[in-house]
C-alpha cells in the first residue's frame, strides 16, 4: 500500500549538512530544532540506562545516540482515505524516535492488538521505542508499532528524529550482558546497524516486525 505522504529527510549525525544544502524556508529551524533534540536525546538515553540498572552513560558509550535522522512528514488531505494510509504499521529501526506532531490527529499505536488514537497535547513530544532498544535490552523495554491515518483534513505536519548508531560502524549490538543474570540467555543475535538496516528496507512496511528475524 503507497504512504499518503511527502517527506523530506536529513542525516543530522554524526555530520551534519551544510545549512545551504537544506531548503531555505526551513533551514534555520531544522538546525536549530535538532541541536535542541539532541540536548534531549541524551538525557533520555541517561534516564534509560539508569531505568535498566546500568550507568548513566551506558548507552550512549555503546554508541546509540552516534547517528540522528531527521524527518520531516507532509500529510495532505486525502479524498478516499479509507483506501490508504499515511505511514503503514511498523516498528522503528532505531533505539527511540522523538516525534513531533501537530494538531491534526491521526497517530496510532498498536495495543493488545488493537488500534489506540494518540491525540495531540500542544507542546508535548511523543517518545516511541525502537527495535534496537528491544534488542539490546533484551526485552525489557520493547518497541512500539505505530501508523498513521490518512485524513479528510490537512495537511498533517510532523517531524520525526530518529536515534540510531552509525550505519558505517562495524561495532555490534546485542543483549547488553549486565541484563543477562546466570539462566537468562540472549533472546537476539548479534547485528550491525547496517545490517539492520539493511533488512528494514528490504522489506519495506510490510506490517510485519523485523526483531524476529535477528532472534536466537
Amino acid at each position: 500500500m503507497a504512504n499518503w505522504r511527502d517527506t523530506l529527510g536529513c542525516m543530522m549525525a554524526p555530520n551534519p549538512p551544510n545549512p545551504e544544502q537544506l531548503p531555505a524556508v526551513c533551514r534555520d529551524i531544522v538546525m536549530e530544532y535538532s541541536e535542541q533534540v539532541v540536548k534531549l536525546g541524551l538525557t533520555l538515553f541517561q534516564l534509560l540506562s539508569e531505568a535498566l540498572g546500568l550507568h548513566p552513560n551506558h548507552l550512549k558509550d555503546m554508541g546509540c545516540a552516534e547517528s540522528i535522522l531527521i524527518l520531516g512528514h507532509y500529510y495532505p488531505p486525502c479524498p478516499e482515505p479509507q483506501l490508504t494510509l499515511g505511514t503503514s504499521s511498523h516498528t522503528d529501526p532505531d533505539f527511540f524516535t522523538i516525534l513531533l506532531q501537530d494538531q491534526i490527529g491521526g497517530l496510532q499505536v498498536l495495543h493488545e492488538d488493537q488500534w489506540v488514537d494518540v491525540p495531540p497535547i500542544p507542546g508535548a513530544l511523543v517518545i516511541n521505542m525502537g527495535d534496537l532498544l528491544q534488542l539490546v535490552s533484551n526485552n525489557k523495554f520493547k518497541s512500539i508499532s505505530p501508523r498513521v491515518l490518512a485524513k479528510h483534513v490537512g495537511p498533517r505536519i510532523s517531524v520525526a528524529c530518529f536515534f540510531r548508531g552509525q550505519q558505517n560502524s562495524t561495532r555490534l549490538y546485542c543483549p547488553i550482558k549486565e541484563l543477562l543474570p546466570e539462566g537468562n540467555a540472549p533472546i537476539y543475535r548479534e547485528t550491525t546497524i547496517n545490517e539492520y538496516l539493511t533488512y528494514f528496507y528490504s522489506k519495506g512496511l510490510d506490517g510485519n516486525p523485523s526483531l524476529p528475524h535477528f532472534k536466537l
